[in-house]
């Protein structure tokens, strides 16, 4: 996988596929991108665990703190890691070691170790570095786009309107790195592509 260039698909798969999403370096503070993020995807039907040994004892939006991957007492789909890159390979090695393992291994943006996703790879995970799933999910779900930021997904049909308890559908076709017929005409017909 190139680790600097991922496919609208690889990125949709990844986020159709999970329902648990366990968030290592979850903060309570609400100024915090980690609580931005586990409030968003939480709030798009994600089963969420945030995972922070400093906050044990508390909860994040009703959701109890974990000390560790150790401490979860349910499987995975997602292990989405909101520390520093010289932290992750302990990490992924925690995750490696649960039963069953985690389909995902997802680096926030900033975070990147190769190292540690050739590791998890190896293990036949999938691996997404300096990726933020909370962008990647309104990008692709054009929920970003009702706040006026392009997300170069292109539709005959506007994205419904975002509305409570609302999850959006991110099987919209791309313009901007993903390999299906409808983007790769469109970059031809640009004369962008070969």
């Amino acid at each position: 996988m190139n680790h600097d260039s991922y496919p609208d698909n690889y990125i949709r798969q990844i986020l159709n596929g999970v329902k648990t999403i366990a968030m290592v370096g979850a903060s309570p503070q609400n100024v915090r991108p980690s609580y931005f993020a586990f409030k968003y995807l939480a709030e798009r039907g994600y089963d969420m665990i945030p995972i922070n040994p400093g906050q044990v004892g508390k909860s994040l939006l009703g959701k109890p703190f974990v000390a560790s991957l150790r401490d979860i007492d349910r499987p995975v789909d997602m292990v989405d890691i909101f520390r520093a890159s010289a932290h992750v390979m302990p990490i992924v090695e925690d995750a490696l070691a649960l039963s069953p393992p985690p389909k995902v291994i997802w680096m926030q943006l900033g975070v990147r170790n190769d190292e540690a996703a050739a590791l998890a790879e190896a293990a036949g995970l999938k691996v997404v570095m300096n990726r933020c799933p909370k962008i990647e999910y309104g990008r692709l779900s054009s929920e970003i786009s009702w706040m006026g930021v392009n997300s170069r997904t292109l539709s005959s049909k506007r994205a419904p309107a975002p509305v409570k308890g609302m999850r959006l559908s991110l099987d919209r076709t791309s313009l901007a790195g993903a390999d299906t017929v409808a983007s790769d005409r469109a970059v031809r017909e640009r004369g962008d592509g070969n």
